[in-house]
């Protein structure tokens, strides 16, 4: 066994660890990175890029088919072989050569293995072979594993070798017959893809699609699921799933339907990656969600940091918000915040402070890219009543928008935007329509920064673009007395 000290070890080299690690080296600090999968993680090979890339060249040529001129020089149908060689392209062909270069040029040390926690600020990593390798921190390790995707516990579903995201991003062909089971991001994204490329889609969930955002959007992706030939079943769920001897998937719903595809693809939460890090060592569960406080320190039990600080949480793992671009905030924060603390430097943790995470308690962006997108950032309206807010939502048709009608025929979508009453500050915001994702960050900038609604009326949109909603949305809500 060989034994190695460093001021920071960080478990799990996905983007989250990565960024992490990269702000401790240039804050002055030595770090080791452990991995046992791909560095580079999740999003690089089996969510984020992968499947973006499966959704792009169907979401292009429906924009070239809302134009008429453009549409007459459309003179074949895509190419499902084509999309799914670009997609092994983004995903740097499940090789992580390029990553471990970048590591190497960062002057983080990787190892690679299964990181456990032995004691307090003790990492052991054992290798492929059963090598272990001790590693010491000197003041900070930090959990950075993620997440995967859950599995409920439907009967015969384990048998049936069902499709999680990985395999939905990674497919090397695409089936005749894909069931859907759970209507979330991941569901009606892969329904979206798997739709365009030829297949048979079913979906079936339990608590209906997309329930989270505004149900104006969720409406308009149901609609156009169905005009693309999806098969929805809503507000009920399989009893059970099994893969007979031809490989044919059968699925029984509560309702008594039967379907068969020829894959089942389960998207219905994910679960965190900390069954094996050695919780347990530090009075925590195994498999547990990681709590921490807004510096990131993981917190027992009692609500105070474990040992005397020196274990942090980032990115999934914390379950405050399960999307790479927050994970990689966090990781900013975090890496100043371990610098800061192992130079005796004070650390602001007060709200939209340097070295607090508060961003995703308030405002924190997505986009769903469904067939149209949704963009949607802080509350909802129901989210801000449950939350105790006095609000008002407004909404206003994006197709009345004078850019939007110039960007395809026939455009629809529409836009909300939610003010605080009392203290008239815009406090969520929502698009859905073709092409609105670099919609989104200006109202992010707008919730982040509080910006008075007053003053949302000098921010004067360039016409004719689809960003001119923002005037309709004032109007709509009516100038300031």
């Amino acid at each position: 066994m060989t034994e190695n000290t460093f001021d920071v070890v960080v478990i799990g080299a996905g983007p989250v660890g990565e960024n992490v690690a990269d702000g401790a080296v240039k804050g002055g600090l030595t770090v080791a990175i452990v991995e046992s999968e791909l560095v580079g993680g999740e999003c690089s090979y089996w969510a984020c890029m992968p499947t973006k890339a499966l959704l792009r060249d169907a979401a292009a040529l429906r924009a070239v088919r809302s134009l008429p001129g453009a549409n007459a020089a459309v003179t074949g149908e895509l190419d499902a072989s084509a999309v799914l060689h670009r997609r092994d392209a983004f995903a740097s062909h499940w090789h992580d050569d390029g990553q471990v270069s970048w590591l190497e040029s960062a002057g983080i040390t990787l190892l690679r293995g299964v990181g456990r926690i032995g004691a307090a600020r003790t990492v052991e990593v054992t290798d492929a072979d059963g090598y272990t390798t001790m590693l010491n921190a000197r003041h900070a390790v930090v959990i950075a594993t993620g997440s995967s995707a859950r599995i409920p516990q439907i009967p015969g579903l384990a048998d049936a070798a069902p499709w999680t995201s990985r395999e939905a991003a990674a497919a090397q062909t695409v089936p005749g017959r894909l069931a859907i089971v759970g209507g979330g991001v991941v569901g009606t994204e892969m329904a979206t893809a798997y739709a365009a490329l030829g297949s048979q889609v079913t979906m079936i969930a339990r608590d209906g699609l997309l329930p989270a955002v505004e149900s104006f959007a969720s409406d308009q992706v149901a609609e156009s699921l169905k005009a693309q030939g999806v098969a929805l079943h809503l507000i009920t769920q399989p009893s059970r799933i099994e893969r007979d001897e031809a490989g044919t998937v059968h699925i029984t719903l509560a309702d008594g339907t039967l379907l068969d595809a020829d894959e089942v693809l389960v998207a219905t939460g994910r679960t965190p990656n900390t069954s094996t890090v050695g919780l347990d060592h530090v009075g925590l569960t195994p498999g547990d969600w990681l709590s921490v406080d807004d510096s990131l320190r993981v917190l027992g039990g009692d609500g105070v940091p474990v040992g005397d600080g020196w274990l942090y949480a980032a990115g999934d793992v914390n379950r405050r918000a399960l999307l790479t671009h927050q994970g990689k905030y966090q990781a900013r924060a975090l890496g100043e915040t371990i610098v800061a603390r192992a130079t005796g430097a004070s650390v602001d943790t007060a709200p939209w402070g340097r070295h607090a995470a508060t961003a995703d308690e308030r405002a924190v962006p997505q986009v769903i890219f469904t067939d149209p997108e949704i963009a949607t950032v802080g509350h909802t309206t129901a989210s801000a009543q449950a939350a105790g807010l006095r609000v008002r939502s407004v909404e206003y048709d994006l197709g009345a928008v004078a850019g939007a009608s110039l960007h395809a025929d026939g455009y629809t979508g529409r836009a909300s935007m939610i003010v605080d009453e009392d203290r008239k500050v815009l406090v969520g915001f929502t698009v859905v329509g073709p092409d609105v994702a670099e919609l989104l960050h200006a109202a992010t900038v707008a919730i982040t920064a509080e910006v008075p609604i007053d003053r949302l009326w000098h921010a004067v949109p360039a016409y004719p673009t689809i960003s001119e909603i923002w005037l309709r949305l004032l109007e709509t809500y009516g100038r300031p007395a």
